[in-house]
């Protein structure tokens, strides 16, 4: 099973499944460009808490529409430098597809709306959780969903999974909704993705599900102005700026993780995808000090437990599979 790989607030999905660039296994084969591409992407996700907490006043659905809708005109752009155009256009022409991306852009906002929302309501660390558990949750897809037979490894790290949501509701009397809806729209949106990423390109696919939600955005977005109660204008030229760049950390950090899976090998960009909560965690605690009570430390460190099993047991399979294919 190959799990999605999540991109710390839900702007990109899964390697492609045929990179440009095959690289052959172990160290040598590491592409300096990519590995750069890689990290710098996932750093970029992992401040995104800081970015948001500077958008204030603005709301969380405010602040989600002006993302919708700049980074459409960062995509178009962005289409334009990487002559991704008629690559546009043919998804917009393919009805299945884009019945598929509509619905990825659906989840895609349900994401982003409750990532801005944590960020702004002071449970930054929640979210950095609901990252953690993301490839957990894909794993519990796979069986549900897919009907894929899961490794006696991957069913121990579900059940550590499990009891650490358990261990985290028991202890704050209340699920961790933020966490859960994260992992789980992004985790379902990485399930549709998967479906169209064969033949979609990150630039592109981004610009129709940015698309499909731009009307929705722009009509949020007049009915504040006509109110009087938008931010955009009323917060200054430089918090207007400031939304307006929403569309830049959105499509950028997106474009390099696509070069990065495009030249690095599956599992090394399976283990780069940590650095994005890891760093939302030390905001969450050591920047903005947020609470960190004993059971959310157990339900962290089972979490943890859980990812360690996902990653040992995946390295097992790749180098079995790796063996098999070398015998032959």
């Amino acid at each position: 099973m190959s799990p999605a790989l999540p991109s710390a607030d839900g702007t990109s999905t899964v390697a492609p499944a045929t990179p440009a660039t095959p690289a052959p296994a172990g160290p040598a084969a590491l592409d300096p460009r990519g590995l750069a591409a890689g990290t710098s992407a996932y750093l970029l996700w992992g401040v995104l808490p800081l970015y948001f907490a500077l958008l204030k006043p603005s709301g969380a659905i405010e602040i989600v529409a002006h993302r919708v809708v700049w980074s459409l005109l960062f995509c178009a752009v962005a289409l334009t430098v990487t002559r991704s155009w008629r690559s546009f256009v043919a998804v917009l022409r393919a009805p299945r597809t884009m019945g598929l991306i509509a619905l990825a852009a659906v989840l895609l906002a349900v994401n982003w709306l409750a990532f801005v929302f944590g960020t702004l309501t002071g449970h930054v660390v929640d979210a950095a959780l609901g990252y953690f558990i993301n490839p957990i949750v894909t794993v519990a897809l796979a069986v549900l969903v897919l009907r894929e037979r899961l490794r006696r490894m991957q069913w121990v790290a579900l059940g550590f999974g499990v009891a650490a949501v358990l261990v985290i509701t028991l202890g704050y009397g209340r699920l961790p909704w933020i966490a859960l809806t994260l992992a789980g729209s992004f985790g379902v949106y990485g399930l549709l993705k998967n479906r169209v990423g064969r033949t979609v390109a990150a630039a592109p696919g981004l610009a129709a599900e940015t698309l499909v939600l731009v009307p929705f955005s722009l009509a949020y977005l007049a009915g504040l102005a006509a109110a009087g109660s938008g931010t955009f204008v009323g917060a200054g030229p430089w918090h207007a700026l400031a939304l307006v760049g929403t569309g830049v950390i959105t499509a950028l950090p997106l474009l390099l993780f696509g070069e990065a899976a495009r030249r690095l090998p599956l599992s090394v960009v399976g283990m780069l995808q940590y650095l994005a909560p890891v760093l939302q965690f030390a905001i969450g605690v050591l920047v903005l000090h947020e609470s960190m009570a004993p059971a959310r430390w157990w339900g962290f460190g089972l979490v943890w437990v859980a990812l360690v099993l996902l990653t040992v047991d995946g390295v097992r399979a790749r180098r079995g599979t790796a063996l098999r294919a070398a015998v032959r």
